[in-house]
C-alpha cells in the first residue's frame, strides 16, 4: 500500500507556531503543502473528531421497580474510514465512529447497554469494572443479533469497553472500543471536559501500526486545533487503546496537569507534564493555560506522534 499521508515532525510544528506571530501564515502554508502532499483525493469523514471531543452519551433514564436504570443503545457496523490522503480503512465501529460513544453515568446507578451487532462479523462488548460473569461480554454476538449487558456502577471512575472476540487485538485495532465515564455522587467542579483516546491502525495486517490518532482520525487536531479558553479549568478524560505497542506517554507542552483520583474520594493527585499509559489505562487530567497561543499535545514517542497522534490546543484569550 502506498501511504500518502501528512506526517508532522517537531520542526514543522515549531514553524507552524512561529507562523502565529504573522497571523498564522506559516501554519496555513504547512497545512496547504501537507494537503498537496496527500494528493487531490479528499474523502469526507463519517464523523466529526471535534464533536467526539465533547460528546457524552447519557442514554435515557427509566424507572423499574423503584430504581433508576440508565439505558444505552450501541450498534456495531463497518464503515470506510478515510485516514488521510488516499488511505481508506475498513473500520469496525460502534455507532458509526472511532472510538465508540463516550457513555456517561453516575456512581450507584444501574446501566443497561443494548448491543446490536449490525456487522457481518461476530462482536461483543466487554466492560472493565465489577459485574457478574454473565455480563462480562466474552461471548460472541453473531451478526444481526442483539444482546443486553446490565450491571450496577458501585464506584466512580473511567472504564474502557471494547470487543472481546478473538483475535481481540484485531477487533480493537479496527475500532471497537470506547470509554464509560462514571461520575461521583458529589459532582466534580465545573470544567471544560474533553475526551482523548489514543489508538493505532495496522493497515496491512502485518502486526504493526502504520498510523496513529487521537479520537480516530490521524492529525485531526493539527488541522483543526482544540479550542479552549485562557485560564478555564480543563478536565481531560484520557484513554490509551493502542494495540501492538509498548506503553505510551502523554505530554502537554508549556504546562502541567494534575492527575486526578478517578474514584469517589475528592482531592489528591500528582502534578506532572507527562503521564505513562499502558494498553487500556486511563487518567483524568486537570489543567489551565495561563497564556494564549497554540500548544502541542502528543505521546512522547516521536515516531508515533509524527504518524498521526499529534494535536494542538488553541488557547483563546478570555
Amino acid at each position: 500500500m502506498v501511504l500518502s499521508h501528512l506526517r508532522w515532525n517537531r520542526r514543522q510544528v515549531l514553524l507552524a507556531g512561529v507562523g502565529l506571530l504573522a497571523g498564522g501564515g506559516l501554519l496555513g502554508l504547512a497545512l496547504n503543502s501537507g494537503a498537496r502532499a496527500m494528493g487531490s483525493v479528499q474523502h469526507p469523514l463519517p464523523f466529526d473528531p471535534q464533536e467526539s471531543l465533547r460528546s457524552f452519551e447519557r442514554g435515557r433514564v427509566i424507572e423499574e421497580n423503584g430504581r433508576r436504570v440508565r439505558v444505552f443503545e450501541v450498534e456495531a457496523r463497518s464503515i470506510t474510514l478515510p485516514l488521510g490522503g488516499e488511505v481508506l480503512f475498513k473500520a469496525w465501529t460502534l455507532n458509526g465512529r472511532v472510538p465508540g460513544p463516550t457513555l456517561r453515568a453516575r456512581e450507584g446507578e444501574r446501566i443497561r447497554v443494548v448491543f446490536r451487532n449490525g456487522d457481518s462479523t461476530s462482536h461483543s462488548l466487554h466492560f472493565h469494572g465489577v459485574h457478574p460473569a454473565a455480563m462480562d461480554g466474552i461471548e460472541p454476538v453473531l451478526k444481526g443479533r442483539t444482546t443486553t449487558y446490565e450491571f450496577d456502577l458501585p464506584r466512580a471512575g473511567l472504564y474502557p469497553y471494547h470487543c472481546h472476540v478473538a483475535p481481540v487485538a484485531r477487533h480493537v485495532g479496527k475500532g471497537l472500543f470506547g470509554l464509560l465515564v462514571v461520575d461521583p455522587k458529589v459532582p466534580r467542579p465545573p470544567a471544560d471536559e474533553l475526551v482523548l483516546v489514543m489508538g493505532g491502525y495496522d493497515l496491512n495486517n502485518d502486526g504493526r501500526n502504520e498510523l496513529y490518532a487521537f479520537n480516530g482520525i490521524p492529525d485531526a487536531y493539527m488541522h483543526q486545533p482544540i479550542r479552549i479558553r485562557q485560564n478555564d479549568l480543563v478536565r481531560l478524560y484520557l484513554l490509551n487503546m493502542t494495540e501492538l505497542e509498548a506503553p505510551l506517554t502523554f505530554h502537554l507542552h508549556a504546562n502541567e496537569f494534575r492527575i486526578v483520583d478517578t474514584g469517589s474520594e475528592p482531592g489528591g493527585g500528582t502534578i506532572s507534564d507527562v503521564v505513562t499509559l499502558g494498553m487500556a489505562e486511563r487518567r483524568i487530567l486537570e489543567f489551565r493555560y495561563p497564556f494564549p497561543g497554540r500548544y502541542m499535545v502528543h505521546p512522547h514517542q516521536d515516531p508515533i506522534a509524527e504518524r498521526g497522534c499529534m494535536g494542538l490546543f488553541e488557547v483563546v484569550p478570555t
